[in-house]
């Protein structure tokens, strides 16, 4: 077909309207040529919703039907009429004496403001097709994935009343985003996207509340305010007290600390939760801008204020009072910071061990010994997040499915809070590391009888020694279920020969993405990226990725409904036939 200055000659004004319609090849996808009332008519030939080929759609009275799931298109402009599909690209046509010339490139107009605003549609509409391809568009326009985060954050928090899994969830993928590959990063903003949009499905739109027309407010007296508010559980005086510190400009540490004490105020108040979502929502900041701090930080009072605390539940009163012994602990802290005031501690790895003990009281009293010999906050969180870790490293199979929730959330707080003393060593911080470890000595039935590590009991060689191998058995083997065991035997094997543990990463957060996986599912992985990175290529990190692989097998396979949308829309992105033509 003859081609001039990126315009196809695609035939005569008599042979297309013989015709109806005629395909052509342009620049880098089909072009449908369509005769309509006098008219020649050029559109991309496939289907924007899943790429069913348009020519073997109808035309009537200017709409141009794809039978494949009824989606209308204005055949002038390629405009949609029903939004689950997107907008079909249109071609500038030319009629040169009897020849029709379509360009091989679509009309202009700014490809990333249309993916903006598709992914608005997508959000809005709860349909994950949209978003997914309205990611890929972005993805591949070269734009930040900080800003496709700040989009969808802001939705999230616009159209729900209250910080919700989904937002947990994508910032947690986000967090991931820069040691990922590419596909795994797509399949990572596609999960954390379509799950803010299924969390607002529905939902009533957040009530804005304003600061306090207050000026020079001291910030002991917000604290004291907010500390009373959690206590009355009073969400409007919260939030405005909030906002009043966000828009007097108090530094980043200063609102941390606003929040963190107040989500500590509680004994491991609902059953963690709370303290990961602030943590979170700081996290979100830190990706997309603080100036974003007034619309984000308000969506996690509702939760703050109602939640229920250790200090309200029989487990934590009998038959050892749980909250009497943390509350002595907490009044010890004061004068062992004193004393350890200026000295070392490298204690970590033994104070995990002791947090892991039968005795709650010698693992209070061994914090507390701990800070009077200099530990320092982040250490002593450091040392908790891998005690929590090891209840799910050791996870004993004699316990019911849904146990493993339990370790879970014990883990994600214990991470949470090291990220949280890390923004803000404040010593009202060091109660919530007494919590943990009481959640930690809680959990102890589920090391019973414990799970033996990778290699302990068993030798690894029997296992491949190549890296690419190990990674790619490791998926194989979650595509089965009851395979907890030899999936962290292939991630010890990994570890053992000193591979380089950012593929392996890449790998256990692919094992989630692709999954319809529940929400604890993605705070497990990245949560044991995070403490990996603490302790690097050390027993203690490898005992973190073993974790996330017994709990990543645990919960897996999934029916995958997800990963076969998220594959539609990238085969569309790349071009590839979604629909084929058998032959007879």
């Amino acid at each position: 077909m003859a081609t001039a200055n990126g315009w196809i000659r695609v035939g005569t004004i008599g042979e297309i309207a013989e015709r109806g319609c005629t395909v052509v090849r342009g620049h880098d996808r089909p072009i449908a040529v369509f005769y309509h009332e006098g008219q020649v008519f050029a559109v991309d030939n496939r289907c924007p919703h899943m790429g069913f080929p348009m020519h073997r759609g109808t035309v009537k009275d200017g709409l141009l039907t794809c039978h494949w799931h009824h989606a209308r298109f204005d055949l002038r402009s390629g405009c949609t009429f029903d939004l689950f599909a997107d907008d079909l690209p249109s071609f500038p046509v030319e009629v040169r004496g009897e020849e029709v010339w379509v360009s091989s490139v679509p009309r202009g107009g700014d490809p990333v403001a249309a993916a903006r605003r598709r992914l608005r549609e997508g959000l809005e509409q709860n349909i994950s097709l949209i978003s997914a391809k309205a990611l890929l568009a972005l993805l591949r326009a070269g734009v930040d994935y900080r800003e496709i985060v700040r989009e969808i954050a802001r939705f999230g928090a616009r159209y729900r009343d209250g910080w919700a899994s989904g937002m947990t969830i994508l910032t947690a993928m986000a967090n991931l985003v820069p040691r990922l590959s590419e596909e795994t990063a797509y399949l990572a903003l596609y999960q954390g996207a379509r799950r803010v949009a299924q969390d607002c499905a529905g939902q009533v739109p957040r009530r804005d509340r304003a600061p306090l027309a207050s000026d020079e407010l001291p910030f002991s007296r917000l604290l004291d305010w907010m500390a009373y508010w959690t206590t009355v559980r009073h969400r409007d005086g919260a939030e405005r007290t909030l906002l009043t510190a966000i828009r007097a400009g108090e530094p980043r540490e200063q609102l941390a600390l606003l929040l963190f004490s107040a989500a500590t105020q509680r004994y491991y108040a609902d059953t963690g939760h709370v303290l990961d979502f602030c943590n979170k929502a700081f996290e979100l900041l830190d990706l997309i801008g603080w100036e974003e701090a007034e619309a984000i930080l308000p969506t996690v009072i509702g939760q703050l204020v109602a939640a229920r605390g250790g200090e309200e539940l029989n487990s934590w009163r009998h038959p050892v009072d749980l909250v009497a012994l943390v509350q002595e602990a907490v009044a010890a802290l004061p004068q062992a910071q004193s004393e350890g005031e200026g000295r070392t501690w490298h204690g970590e790895r033994d104070l995990a061990h002791a947090i892991l003990g039968e005795d709650p009281g010698a693992i209070a009293a061994a914090i507390v010994a701990a800070v009077r010999q200099g530990a320092r906050p982040e250490q002593l969180t450091r040392a908790l997040a891998y005690a929590a870790a090891l209840r799910i490293a050791r996870f004993g199979p004699a316990n019911e499915f849904g146990d493993w929730i339990v370790a879970l959330h014990t883990f994600t707080y214990c991470n949470a809070l090291h990220v949280a003393v890390r923004r803000c060593p404040h010593p009202l911080l060091l109660r919530g590391v007494l919590h943990g470890a009481m959640s930690v000595y809680l959990d102890r039935f589920l090391n019973v009888p414990p799970a033996p590590l990778p290699g302990e009991r068993d030798s690894l060689d029997d296992l491949p020694t190549d890296g690419e191998t190990l990674r790619a058995e490791f998926l194989c083997a979650l595509d089965s279920q009851h395979q907890v065991d030899h999936a962290a035997r292939l991630v010890a094997r990994y570890l053992d020969l000193g591979h380089d543990p950012q593929p392996l990463i890449d790998t256990l957060t692919y094992a989630v993405v692709r999954e319809d996986a529940d929400f604890h599912t993605f705070q497990m992985v990245e949560a044991a990226a995070r403490q990996f990175d603490e302790w690097g290529p050390s027993p203690e990190g490898r005992d973190l990725l073993v974790a996330a692989a017994r709990y990543l097998a645990a919960h897996s396979p999934t029916q995958r409904a997800q990963l076969q949308t998220a594959r539609i829309a990238l085969r569309l992105h790349r071009g590839e036939a979604i629909y084929e033509e058998v032959s007879a």
